[in-house]
């Protein structure tokens, strides 16, 4: 075996064992809450070491937001990959992500999904991890606006505009409408803020 496909069979396993570790503590929590679990209960369900659960999440909440690490740098390669203006590429993802019922906007009624968005949201120290992997977001998008005081301040507002609009996507689908009934409003408020976005940030527009 070459060295090239001995490396890429390491990341492969690799990959798996964060998928394996996240999946399994993911579903004790949302089973006995986030709090009643401890990392041992999480290592013997997975048939791995402490030491070895901590190689690969060296915090507890790391085990949740794994799920949703790939979307950190989304608006960045949205925008990197995009032929028109950032916003308006912008806009277009958001939209097809409604049309789609990508999680990522809110707009999905898979119990899994609400179970997971609950956990998430309603898990303090949880939350407050949310907060820096937004503000990871906004560095991504910040740099792939062309960096500067300006790309922070442009990067800031359009992650809170999509975060704003995939909560209030979630809040109403979790406390029991449909999303049929939801996705117009959804798609109306998503015009409407990014038109606002827009307008006050013309240069990405």
């Amino acid at each position: 075996m070459s060295t090239g496909n001995a490396a890429g069979l390491r990341e492969r396993k690799r990959q798996r064992m964060y998928q394996v570790l996240s999946d399994v503590a993911i579903g004790l929590f949302l089973e006995k809450g986030f709090d009643a679990v401890s990392v041992a209960e999480v290592a013997a369900a997975a048939e791995v070491s402490k030491p070895t659960l901590f190689r690969y999440f060296p915090a507890k909440e790391d085990l949740v937001l794994y799920r949703i690490a790939d979307h950190e740098e989304e608006a960045a390669r949205v925008v990197e990959g995009a032929e028109v203006a950032p916003l308006v590429a912008l806009r277009r993802h958001f939209l097809d992500g409604l049309e789609r019922g990508d999680p990522v906007t809110g707009l999905s009624d898979h119990p899994q999904v609400l179970a997971f968005h609950a956990l998430l949201y309603g898990t303090p120290s949880l939350a407050a991890r949310v907060y820096a992997y937004q503000e990871r977001s906004e560095a991504a998008l910040a740099r792939a606006l062309g960096g500067g005081l300006e790309a922070r301040l442009a990067a800031g507002q359009i992650v809170a505009v999509r975060r704003i609009l995939a909560l209030e996507n979630w809040r109403r689908i979790a406390e029991g409408e449909r999303v049929a009934d939801v996705r117009p409003d959804a798609v109306a408020a998503a015009e409407r803020a990014f038109g606002v976005l827009e307008a006050g940030l013309p240069q990405l527009a």
